[in-house]
């Protein structure tokens, strides 16, 4: 992810790949610090399908927390 700002513009989602194709379910459009944290709440099965995306990436949150 190239934008590190804790106030950079972030979507939140959560992409199922369910049988039907799956799915990207938004859960939170704003800063990047509210989005980690919200992220870091949720179930650690629901975590693996956990992506942030900006203006111009898209990012895993678990890779994000480990890089």
């Amino acid at each position: 992810m190239r934008t590190i700002s804790d106030t950079v513009s972030v979507r939140l989602y959560h992409l199922d790949d369910g049988d039907d194709g799956g799915s990207a379910v938004t859960l939170f459009y704003g800063k990047l610090g509210e989005a980690v944290a919200l992220a870091a709440r949720q179930p650690a099965d629901m975590q693996a399908a956990l992506y942030f995306a900006t203006e111009n990436d898209v990012v895993a949150f678990l890779d994000f927390i480990e890089g």
